[in-house]
């Protein structure tokens, strides 16, 4: 599940978004290179790296994996709908979902729906047998509704951070990148 409860403090500087741009884009980078591409020395880039990561900004580094080549083929996104939007059904509904592995994402929604999943599979047999024997038998659950990506046109994981922390702190991106 996701913490929403921390906001990002506005005291973070140029450096530190640069460090986290860095980051997003290849976290398996060494402290030598990542100081080395913000323009700092390895032990103040390091101490840098720490704050972030007490302050809850930098959550966890990830190896990103090409879905296809270990065979997740079908992304379908599927929306629930739940008996009745109550805290018991929300709780139950949520603590279920946690255990199923296809489930990439989920999002309590507004309008139609109350769920949305991002939900991978290999193929259509696996598709069905989430839905039928995981899904449908998850209570609350009282409708599914099923849309298959056809095509991926954009996927990103980094936060636009230069964008959302420029509007927090009142910089412009111009001011952040220098």
């Amino acid at each position: 599940m996701i913490d929403n409860s921390r906001h990002i403090q506005p005291d973070i500087d140029a450096i530190d978004i640069k460090i986290l741009v860095e980051l997003q884009e290849d976290a398996s980078l060494s402290n030598v290179e990542l100081a080395q591409r913000v323009g700092l020395s390895p032990s103040p880039c390091l101490a840098r790296v720490r704050a972030l990561e007490t302050a809850g900004i930098i959550a966890r580094r990830v190896t990103l994996l090409n879905p296809h080549s270990v065979g997740a083929n079908i992304s379908v996104f599927i929306q629930v709908t739940l008996e009745k939007q109550v805290e018991a059904q929300l709780e139950s509904f949520e603590e279920a979902v946690l255990s199923f592995s296809e489930v990439m994402e989920c999002y309590l929604m507004t309008g139609d729906s109350d769920y949305l999943l991002r939900v991978v599979v290999p193929d259509l047999g696996a598709l069905q047998h989430f839905i039928v024997d995981k899904l449908s038998k998850t209570p609350p659950v009282a409708n599914i509704r099923s849309s298959f990506a056809l095509k991926q046109v954009k996927y990103k994981t980094a936060l636009p951070v230069a964008d959302l922390i420029g509007e927090m702190t009142g910089q412009s991106r111009r001011t952040i990148r220098r």
